[in-house]
């Protein structure tokens, strides 16, 4: 199985620029501009979904919490029986009867069987417990890959990678450890307070009353603490997505890093982030540290009152030793649910942090469904018409506006411009990344958007300027444009697209693996491998985004060779600043700020003497040097 180095191979070319407002967002406030949340906005809510994901596993989990009752029952009841043994031991000594070892054996055994009992009882509930947050978390997985292959592509141009990538993994991760060790030990907590608390009313209310002291002085140190805590694990989880999406790009952009010189800022930069993580990190968990010490010294502050108010009740005879033996027994469980509150706090305030960067996610406004109520020939014929389209990707920031274009079966259209000028953006529209704003497109007659995409971007090859590649053999990626192709159509493409001559001369040939980005192939090769893979889908229509950019002038030419291949009997649009490349198109379109401004042959439009032929002299006869920027 093959996995794809990069998150998006359609991800729009570095000429397209999408710069949006800081405060954009794709559904509301729900996502802030560039990276995660600042803060919990909605903890108590976002508490509520996370505990709701356990909710289609409510039979096991009813199951569960009947394994937890039964073994807080057998806990709390336990310190009452020894306390009855010591008692029998006491009297014993005192009495002149003698020791009733009988009596003693058998409340002994039934200790030792109510803690075994309850041992057990926790064991089946910790089984089972993981096996539900278990599934609950791979669906929630599940859940999150179809998200984001129902996201539209503005949502991963206006976000780090790395961040997306965060919650896709550290977070999920986060969420599963709040689930399977939180939900548990805060059930268990919360029954074992409520079953010691009444098994110490009903062995002295009076230190019952002196226990629950404990309470609101708990209830503060949680409260001060917990609320900084949380803060501070959210700020946390934002600085180490940044982090992530820094290191992602460092790998990613790795060559071009040692290119220009830049591992120093690079490591600077990282160092920066890394101390706002470590310090966001250092902060919560000093805080949060402090909560165990704090709750101790309620403990052992009580613990001494009840010792003390103890001990007078049995010298007044108002209490038996085994009582007084089996409340403070109780006293100590007491503080244990108690003070382990204070860590499930914050390993609950940690997982709705991340819960909530999750559901953010999950909540991100999706591509429009699909209103499939037509579908295109087997084969299209690649008649394309724009009628009066119009696209922004900001509502107050014109880019397309009432364009008119049509193209007629098997012609080779070439889009040329400056930087900005529409160029990725215009088949973009064609392949649906993005919806139209107005107007419409028809491939043979038939809206797109009649059209499920899926069908429509079947009918459409694309190669992009990269050359994206995946782990696994040449053949594999060949085939990966049509995955029911047979070995023998997978040597026929890559005969008619020049990709057989050197595949023949690697050892293995097309078993070939390739290395980490395909570094044992030239560019070259590589952009070949991605033509012969768009040769095999065997589209109706072709788009080709500056796929000769990055080759060297000798490659080049069987780079068109293969493309010339590719183009044969289909509608192509191809994106081009190397103007030599498209001199044969039957149809030039030069584009400037979203518009047509002219169309026409290579000899046609440098005769008219305008744009083209401006942008034409610029490049081949030592224009300005600002034009020639914009070709590079």
């Amino acid at each position: 199985m093959m996995r794809k180095k990069e998150a998006s191979a359609t991800k729009a070319q570095p000429e397209e620029v999408i710069e949006l407002p800081d405060d954009y967002s794709p559904s509301g406030d729900a996502m802030e501009f560039g990276g995660p949340t600042k803060k919990a906005k909605h903890f108590w809510p976002s508490a509520k979904r996370m505990m709701a994901l356990l909710w289609p596993e409510k039979a096991r989990l009813g199951v569960i919490v009947l394994l937890v009752i039964g073994s807080v029952v057998f806990t709390v009841i336990a310190p009452k029986v020894l306390g009855a043994a010591i008692d029998v031991i006491w009297n014993g000594f005192r009495g002149s009867a003698g020791m009733d070892f009988a009596k003693l054996g058998q409340l002994i055994l039934v200790v030792l069987a109510l803690y075994l009992g309850a041992a057990m009882l926790m064991w089946m509930q910790g089984y089972l417990l993981n096996g539900l947050v278990m599934r609950v978390v791979y669906k929630l997985r599940q859940d999150i890959e179809d998200k984001l292959n129902k996201l539209p592509l503005k949502y991963f141009d206006t976000r780090q990678r790395g961040d997306v990538l965060s919650r896709v993994t550290n977070d999920v991760d986060n969420i599963q450890q709040a689930l399977q060790q939180g939900f548990s030990q805060l059930i268990e907590n919360l029954l074992l307070l409520i079953g010691i608390t009444a098994m110490m009313f009903v062995v002295s209310w009076q230190l019952a009353l002196i226990t629950l002291i404990s309470l609101p002085l708990s209830a503060i140190i949680a409260g001060v603490l917990g609320v900084r805590a949380q803060k501070l694990f959210v700020a946390q989880w934002k600085h180490t997505g940044d982090m992530n999406g820094h290191i992602e790009e460092s790998f990613t952009g790795h060559e071009l890093i040692r290119i220009y010189n830049r591992n120093t800022e690079m490591s600077e930069e990282f160092n920066e982030r890394n101390e706002r993580v470590f310090d966001a990190s250092y902060k919560a968990q000093f805080i949060s540290g402090a909560m165990m010490p704090a709750m101790m010294f309620v403990n052992y502050f009580v613990y001494v009152l009840i010792a003390v108010v103890g001990a007078i009740r049995v010298t007044n005879a108002q209490m038996t030793l085994g009582d007084v033996t089996a409340f403070i027994q109780y006293s100590r469980e007491f503080q244990q649910p108690v003070s382990s509150m204070a860590g499930i706090a914050n390993m609950m305030q940690s997982g709705v942090a991340s819960a909530e960067r999750t559901f953010e996610l999950l909540d991100a406004e999706e591509e429009e469904n699909d209103a499939a109520t037509e579908e295109l020939p087997a084969r299209a014929h690649g008649n394309v018409v724009f009628e009066n389209v119009s696209f922004r990707y900001e509502p107050d920031v014109p880019l397309i506006e009432d364009l008119s274009l049509s193209v007629s079966p098997g012609q080779t259209v070439a889009i040329v411009g400056p930087t900005g000028a529409g160029k990725t953006t215009l088949v973009n529209l064609v392949m649906r990344f993005y919806e139209l704003n107005g107007g419409r497109i028809t491939i043979d007659g038939v809206d797109i958007t009649a059209v499920s995409r899926a069908e429509l971007r079947s009918h459409v090859g694309m190669v992009l300027q990269d050359a994206w590649l995946f782990d696994g053999t040449i053949r594999e990626n060949i085939r990966y444009g049509r995955l029911d192709a047979t070995d023998d159509e997978v040597v026929e493409a890559a005969q008619a697209t020049m990709v057989d001559r050197f595949v023949r001369q690697l050892p293995e040939g097309y078993d070939t693996l390739l290395s980490e980005n395909a570094s044992s192939l030239s560019a070259g090769e590589r952009q070949l491998l991605t033509i012969a893979r768009a040769f095999i889908a065997q589209p109706s229509l072709l788009i080709l985004d500056e796929a000769t950019s990055s080759v060297d002038t000798r490659t080049e030419m069987l780079v068109q060779q293969a493309m010339q291949a590719l183009r044969a009997d289909r509608t192509s649009f191809v994106i081009a600043h190397r103007l030599s490349t498209i001199r044969d198109a039957d149809l030039i379109l030069m584009m400037k700020n979203g518009e047509i401004v002219e169309q026409g042959s290579h000899e046609s439009l440098l005769a008219k003497g305008g744009e083209y032929h401006t942008l034409y002299q610029s490049q081949f006869a030592g224009g300005h040097e600002e034009e020639k920027d914009q070709l590079d």
